[in-house]
């Protein structure tokens, strides 16, 4: 007998539906698994022979073949298990097969007939309702975090023998959401973060309003400073000043989380606060962008509509560098594998910090002896930063030692600064119908010109800067950018001198190399 049932599988962050077909035949008892299956796949043989036989079911002694299809894409994972366990009772008639037609099962099964949680289903579902699916046989383990894609009909499981019990399709269970699973929702940030309040960080003025123009127009940023001056606890608190994340943002974050595994608790909702990634200095390429013989996202796509820390940036390799080159252009990352080509979405604010040389005190005014790196030295030292990706960092900021700490004032609150921020931020969405973007960082071409025109001494001071500190196109664009941002902070329709003149500041290490 033959019998026809739909899964689906995760492509980098997309879900793919995948057809299980089953086919029981005369001959001599053997179990053959074909379409690309990786190891895990081939494995749910065993772990299906036991769960049907501590389910209370026969295993046909009979010639059993299991194909999933699209043949030529390789299947991995454990989604599949119930799948194919639901085709083999069907198939050997054990099992009323009608009902599940036109449902998408997914699970993982345990020796003893249990049905655990798989990750990625939110991407499977949601592929799955774009192709006309309306009902989802899963674990119970995942019917929480399956809840919040709407219009679907979830009928959870826990144990196999549950489907044998069950005669008719409204006798599957249906899912409810109790008080028990209820969780209150994650509350949108607010001024201070876990990691602290702008606040409590005395002085460094520069620096925190640079963060803050960072946060109103995700640009990419980089603090420069020697040693113990808070570069890491500025960085540490920009969350907390950053917008809350939107509708369509908070589900493209919460299905990321859930193909990596990493959604803790999907009763409280889509993920509502920017990411925020700091990876250690000893990540590979591959740790950062992604990769595999079959591509998971890396530290650039769980960093998606949030922030990627680098502390220390010349301590990262110069190859794990530069392959950031990519996603912060173009705001994606694109792996290609002999069987598929993936693509995972990098759209994220870079926020890096270094030291200006390897002992970390060259050109400190207040003590210049403590430095005792040679002029070779530090050029090797900074050598690792690429002109190309240094291109790419709007702000680059120079964070100096307090000349007395007991003076220095905190200045404002991380509420204070969000504040301005989500102000700046309603300037950028009134501007969006003209622009067709979002964010001051994605303007290009001639929605750049349009949203940051300039009047006769800007253009003039451009080009002087452009001349003098031997800017790129790159670089000239990023500043008309910046200055674009800086001006919605000061709540100015139109960009003036001073904002121009203040995002050319911000290139610090332009300056230094001229």
């Amino acid at each position: 007998m033959y019998m026809k049932l739909c899964s689906a599988s995760v492509l980098g962050v997309e879900g793919m539906l995948i057809e299980v077909e089953v086919d029981i035949a005369s001959g001599l008892p053997q179990v053959s698994l074909v379409g690309l299956p990786d190891p895990s796949v081939r494995e749910s043989i065993e772990r299906v022979r036991a769960a049907i036989r501590n389910a209370g079911c026969r295993f046909p002694l009979e010639r059993i073949t299991v194909n999933l299809a699209p043949a030529d894409l390789r299947k991995m994972g454990t989604a599949y298990d119930l799948a194919i366990a639901i085709g083999i009772l069907a198939a050997s008639a054990q099992l009323a097969g009608a009902r599940f037609e036109r449902l998408l099962i997914l699970g993982e099964l345990a020796l003893s007939g249990e049905i655990r949680a798989v990750p990625g289903v939110l991407p499977m579902l949601e592929e799955a309702r774009r192709q006309g699916l309306s009902r989802v046989l899963l674990p119970a383990g995942n019917a929480a975090e399956a809840a919040l894609l709407s219009s679907l009909t979830l009928h959870p499981v826990s144990h196999l023998s549950e489907l044998l019990h069950a005669g008719a399709e409204e006798e599957l269970p249906v899912y409810e959401p109790s008080l028990q699973d209820a969780a209150p929702a994650a509350p949108a940030q607010s001024g201070a973060g876990a990691a602290g309040d702008y606040n409590e960080v005395l002085g460094q003025h520069q620096a925190k309003r640079a963060l803050m123009t960072a946060a109103a127009g995700r640009h990419n940023i980089l603090l420069l400073g020697p040693p113990g001056t808070g570069k890491t606890m500025l960085v540490r608190r920009l969350p907390g000043i950053l917008p809350p994340l939107e509708e369509q943002e908070a589900l493209e974050v919460t299905k990321i989380r859930s193909v990596a595994g990493q959604l803790e608790q999907p009763q409280a909702g889509l993920v509502r606060e920017r990411p925020f990634r700091a990876p250690h200095h000893t990540i590979s390429a591959g740790g950062l962008i992604g990769g595999g013989s079959i591509p998971k996202p890396g530290e650039v796509t769980l960093a998606h509509h949030g922030v990627l820390f680098l502390d220390e940036l010349p301590e990262f390799s110069r190859n794990a560098l530069e392959v950031l080159r990519q996603p912060l252009e173009e705001r994606s990352v694109t792996i290609a594998r002999t069987r598929a080509v993936v693509r995972f979405p990098s759209h994220l604010m870079l926020a890096a910090s270094m030291n200006p040389c390897h002992c970390g005190y060259h050109g400190d005014p207040l003590y210049p002896e403590r430095c005792v790196c040679s002029p070779l030295k530090i050029a090797s030292y900074r050598a690792k930063i690429s002109g190309p990706l240094l291109d790419r960092i709007d702000l680059q900021v120079e964070v100096p030692r307090p000349a007395d700490a007991t003076a220095s004032q905190p200045g404002l609150s991380s509420a204070q600064m969000q504040e301005r921020v989500l102000a700046a931020r309603e300037r950028q969405h009134a501007r969006r119908q003209m622009t067709g973007v979002s964010w001051n960082c994605e303007l290009e071409g001639e929605a750049l010109h349009r949203a940051a025109p300039l009047d006769s001494g800007s253009t003039a001071l451009l080009a002087e800067a452009y001349e003098a500190l031997g800017l790129s196109m790159r670089s000239h664009d990023r500043v008309l950018k910046l200055a674009r941002t800086i001006a919605d902070l000061d709540d100015a329709s139109a960009i003036r001198t001073e904002h121009l003149a203040e995002a050319i500041q911000y290139r610090c290490l332009d300056r230094e190399l001229r």
